[in-house]
């Protein structure tokens, strides 16, 4: 038996510590938050419970279903026919199926028929490696031409990636597109599931599984060091107190890895700084009234500077409606010195715009969550950019939603990288 510590509760933190209680080691979790679930975290918002960050499930999650199956939880897992817009020019159109799409006023026939065929070509896509090295801008222009491109792409990217916007690879935006395309139930019909009840729901019982197993989970504890010996993990810091333990792995973002880890190979440091991220602040309303029928709306609208808006209560069915509203900036960007409240404000003055109907008024309770690390910046060539999950630092190991690529930030996919970070820890112990 070894005794392992896992910094970070969220799902991939909370799976690995699943697995390792499972082969019979020992674990501890250590935690900075007041609470377990990282980006799938829920507050209490005016009263009612929900995730600081909007998730949902695709039907190609299966080591999502696989782990719901396992906790007796597969009957929370709900399934809805969502709807899908398209705000342009300040006109909302349906999106999401052919008829949509022929429906569409802001492109041609032959554009539309280049979009048709390139989503379905993506689809399809089995293996994402060649697309690693290609540039997704470039890649998109030759699919749909240069004005399907312009209408439909570049608000999004810009807004995404600002000054990265040329700088992603085509597999990470392809897996985008095809995860949704393969969440329908017909042609016609877009359907996305939830877990009823939220992800706390499934945060709790994988941590009652792990206390069960004698595992622990500290809060409110974030590992403050790594002590080596000769190259070898021998402990932890954490409030000050020195610990023993055989292994650290790190769920958290990696670029804490070597503020924690002092002997940490400078190579190694460097390759993880060279990993960059783009912060989010994301707009929570709670409205008296749906703001539209539409689970996803993207916005291409030169006077609306949001990339789109999620209504969650649209997937869920949850009275009152809830609405996301992402802005996803790098740190240097000014609006990230705007306040909250400044940020919630110009959310509300835009969804007049979405909707003419839209009063102030409607909105019953406002809230803004931020988070620095939450969209890894991919560029082409980035499955060689990530560091091994093994370290040269013996009995150190580390990953994060990075590590997700080239697929989407998801539960599945923590759950699924949870499972490849243990396989890789294990393998040192035969």
């Amino acid at each position: 038996m070894m005794k392992y510590a896992i910094l970070g509760a969220g799902p991939m933190g909370l799976m690995a510590a699943m697995e390792l209680l499972k082969r019979g080691h020992e674990v501890d979790i250590y935690e900075r938050d007041d609470r377990i679930g990282g980006m799938s975290a829920t507050f209490n918002f005016d009263g009612l419970d929900i995730e600081r960050y909007y998730h949902f499930v695709c039907k190609t999650d299966f080591p999502l279903f696989e782990l719901l199956g396992e906790l007796g939880l597969s009957d929370t897992l709900k399934w809805t026919d969502t709807k899908m817009g398209f705000f342009y020019n300040g006109t909302l159109y349906k999106w999401g199926t052919p008829f949509a799409l022929l429906g569409f006023k802001g492109l041609g026939l032959i554009s539309k028929l280049r979009y048709g065929v390139h989503a379905m070509y993506t689809k399809n896509i089995q293996d994402w490696r060649p697309y690693d090295r290609i540039q997704a801008t470039s890649w998109l222009r030759r699919w749909v031409g240069e004005r399907a491109y312009n209408v439909l792409w570049k608000s999004l990217f810009d807004l995404k990636l600002f000054e990265h916007s040329d700088e992603i690879s085509a597999a990470w935006i392809g897996t985008r597109i095809k995860r949704v395309a393969l969440s329908r139930r017909s042609l016609m019909q877009e359907t996305m599931g939830y877990l009823e009840g939220g992800s706390i729901i499934l945060l709790d019982k994988m941590r009652a599984f792990i206390e069960a197993k004698g595992g622990r989970i500290h809060l409110q504890s974030g590992i403050d060091r790594v002590n080596t010996i000769d190259g070898k993990v021998s402990g932890i810091v954490v409030n000050g107190q020195e610990l023993p333990c055989d292994a650290v792995i790190s769920t958290a973002p990696i670029q804490y890895v070597p503020k924690i880890v002092p002997t940490l190979p400078p190579a190694l440091a460097q390759q993880i700084s060279n990993i960059k991220n783009i912060p989010v602040a994301c707009v929570i309303l709670k409205l008296k009234k749906p703001l539209s029928e539409n689970f996803w709306m993207n916005i291409s609208d030169p006077a609306i500077e949001i990339p789109g808006v999620i209504e969650y209560s649209n997937l869920n069915r949850m009275t009152p409606s809830v609405l996301y509203a992402p802005f996803y900036m790098p740190k240097t960007h000014p609006k990230w010195a705007k306040s909250n409240d400044e940020l919630i404000d110009e959310v509300i003055g835009y969804l007049a715009r979405l909707n003419p109907a839209f009063d102030p008024s409607w909105v019953l309770a406002r809230h803004c969550h931020r988070y620095e690390f939450a969209q890894a910046i991919c560029p082409p060539g980035f499955y060689d950019m990530l560091p091994s999950m093994r370290t040269p630092v013996q009995g150190l190991y580390m990953a994060d939603t990075a590590y997700y690529y080239p697929e989407d930030r998801s539960i599945n996919e923590s759950i699924a990288v949870a499972k490849r970070l243990v396989d890789t820890v294990l393998e040192d112990r035969v």
